[in-house]
């Protein structure tokens, strides 16, 4: 069985930085694209940014310049900075990623989320 974790959401002033981190655990034997995803009150869930196992990353326009995905490959983890935060950035952050494991092959895992609150 798969989880995969977040941590590092909270409560900044509009301006402000937060890092989040998703690491993933179980019996895995690979991970390939890992991302973040927010999803704000009454809004869809979109995509913030993803990373492949390679470090080709991708961001939606309204966090370029501002956010940066990495990833830590020994450690099954992937990291979200967040600098310049707006109100606007206010949402639940989920972590998802495609997960290889020996029993069952490759599939997408969602984290639980971590709320991410920007006060003006």
């Amino acid at each position: 069985q798969v989880q995969l974790v977040e941590s590092g959401g909270g409560l900044v002033q509009a301006g402000g930085s937060l890092r989040l981190s998703c690491a993933a655990s179980g019996s895995i034997s690979s991970i390939n694209t890992m991302g973040w995803y927010r999803q704000a009150p009454g809004k869809q869930r979109e995509l913030v940014a993803d990373i492949t196992s390679g470090g080709i990353t991708n961001y939606a326009d309204s966090v370029k310049g501002r956010f940066t995905i990495s990833r830590d490959n020994a450690k099954s983890t992937v990291y979200l900075q967040m600098n310049s935060l707006k109100p606007e950035d206010t949402a639940v952050y989920y972590c998802k990623g495609r997960v290889s494991t020996y029993a069952i092959g490759s599939l997408w895992y969602w984290g639980q989320g971590t709320q991410v609150t920007v006060s003006s």
